[in-house]
């Protein structure tokens, strides 16, 4: 079997689905700051740039609903809350890695395609 039908065989709709959920806008950079530690919801407010409050709440769902993110309420005035990486989402942490890897090792080598397809 090749490489190509290989892959093909490996990647399902469901496949296709957790990792763009994984890989979307915003999870990555959620994902970053909850790998330095727990974060309450404003704190990653703060730290994604751009982000809005509406993305972020539907972010933090997808990603707790995927396992990946725990959500747990503060019992604080006014009550808090704050997200964490679960055991099952400290393990995305690697293949995200050498993914980004990949792409900063290649960067300039897709700058170049993207400039050469751009120019026909």
């Amino acid at each position: 079997m090749s490489d190509t039908a290989s892959l093909s065989a490996q990647v399902s709709a469901s496949h296709r689905e957790l990792v763009g959920q994984v890989l979307d806008r915003w999870s990555l950079h959620v994902l970053s700051e909850l790998c330095e530690g727990p974060c309450r919801f404003n704190d990653l407010r703060r730290a994604v740039p751009g982000v809005t409050q509406k993305s972020l709440t539907a972010t933090l769902r997808r990603l707790e609903r995927n396992g990946l993110v725990s959500r747990t309420v503060l019992a604080t005035r006014p009550v808090a809350v704050e997200y964490a990486m679960t055991p099952l989402g400290k393990t995305v942490r690697e293949p995200v890695d050498a993914l980004l890897a990949w792409s900063a090792a290649h960067a300039a080598e897709v700058e170049a395609a993207r400039d050469r397809f751009d120019l026909e």
